[in-house]
C-alpha cells in the first residue's frame, strides 16, 4: 500500500512491526540510557523504505517500531489514546476531517508528500478531445469528491459554483458553466466504469489495480497549487508531544536523501516531497477545520 492517496479501506486493522508492536500495548517514547522508543503508526509498513528510515534513526539514538494498519479509521484513535507517538498515512483533509468529527487535537508535525490525483481516459488521448456533455466518474466518498471535483474544474471542464473549496460537492457544479456532468461511485469501481465513460478521477492506488498508465492521464492537479495543498501528506502528533525534539529528529531522517531514494523507489514517481513547515502545515489545518466548522 502506498501513501494516503485513497480513503475508503474498510477491512480490519492488521499489525506489521518492525521490532513487535501491538496496538493495545503500553505507550512508548521511553528507553534506557541514550535509547529512546518511539511507536510510529504507518499504512505501509511492509515497503522496505521504512528499513532505511529505521536503521538512521538508530544511529541517532531512536528505536522505531512501526504499527501497521490496513483500516484508515484506527491510527488516528490510537495516537490520540498513546498507543502510539506518531502516525504517517494521511493528508491534511483527512486529519481536519478527522478532528472536527472527533473534537480531537493531533497536529501536523512534517510533511512527507503530496500526490497529484488524475483523470484518466481510455476513449480519448487529449483533454480537448472531451466533447460538450461529456460523462466524468469521479469518487463518491467526500473527501475525495470535492478534490475531484476541484481537478475537473482546474481542466476547465467544470465550473463550481462555490469557487471550489475541500467540501464541494456534484450539488455545487453549475450546470450551464460546465462542459461535463459528474457521476459519482465507490471509489474501487471508478476504474471500471472508464470503458463507458469519457474520463474517471481515479486513486492511485486503484490506477495501479487496473493497469491504467502515465499515457491514460489526461489531466492532473499541479501538486504546487494551494488546491493540492490540504492533501499533503503528514506526520501527525500529539498536541503535547508537538515540539518533541526526537519526533522532530524523525521528520528530518525521513527527508535525508536516502530515505527519499529509497521511498521513491518503493512508492512510484508520481509523488512529490514537500518539506513544509510544522507552523504552515498547522496553519493550513486550522483553516481547513474553520471551513468544515462552519459547514
Amino acid at each position: 500500500m502506498r501513501l494516503l492517496r485513497v480513503l475508503s479501506l474498510l477491512i480490519p486493522a492488521a499489525v506489521l512491526a518492525a521490532g513487535c508492536a501491538a496496538p493495545g500495548s503500553a505507550p512508548s517514547g521511553e528507553g534506557d540510557g541514550d535509547t529512546r522508543t518511539v511507536r510510529i503508526g504507518v499504512a505501509d509498513g511492509a515497503e522496505p523504505y521504512w528499513n532505511v528510515f529505521t536503521e538512521k534513526a538508530a544511529a541517532e539514538g531512536i528505536t522505531v517500531e512501526l504499527v501497521n494498519f490496513t483500516d484508515y479509521n484506527q491510527p488516528n484513535p490510537a495516537l490520540s489514546q498513546g498507543q502510539l507517538d506518531l502516525n504517517q498515512f494521511q493528508h491534511l483533509q483527512y486529519l481536519a476531517n478527522y478532528n472536527v468529527q472527533n473534537d480531537d487535537t493531533l497536529v501536523p508535525i512534517g510533511a512527507t508528500a503530496v500526490y497529484p490525483l488524475p483523470l484518466y481516459s481510455t476513449r480519448h488521448s487529449d483533454l480537448a478531445q472531451i466533447p460538450d456533455g461529456g460523462q466524468i466518474v469521479i469518487p463518491n466518498d467526500a473527501v475525495n469528491q470535492a478534490r475531484a471535483l476541484n481537478v475537473l474544474q482546474s481542466a476547465g471542464l467544470l465550473t463550481l459554483t462555490d469557487g471550489g473549496t475541500t467540501t464541494s460537492t456534484p450539488a455545487d457544479v453549475d450546470q450551464a458553466a460546465s462542459k461535463v456532468t459528474v457521476t459519482p461511485v465507490d471509489a474501487a469501481q471508478t476504474a471500471a466504469n472508464l470503458p463507458s465513460a469519457d474520463g474517471a478521477i481515479v486513486n492511485n492506488n486503484y490506477a495501479t489495480a487496473a493497469n491504467l498508465t502515465a499515457d491514460q492521464v489526461l489531466y492532473q492537479e499541479d501538486p504546487d497549487s494551494e488546491a493540492a495543498k490540504p492533501y499533503i501528506n503528514l506526520f501527525v502528533a500529539r498536541a503535547d508531544r508537538a515540539d518533541d525534539p526526537d519526533l522532530a529528529t524523525l521528520v528530518r531522517i525521513y527527508h535525508d536523501q536516502e530515505v527519499l531514494d529509497a521511498a521513491r523507489e518503493d512508492l512510484g514517481e508520481d509523488g512529490v516531497f514537500r518539506d513544509n513547515t510544522p507552523e504552515d502545515l498547522q496553519q493550513t489545518l486550522a483553516g481547513i477545520e474553520q471551513q468544515l466548522r462552519a459547514g
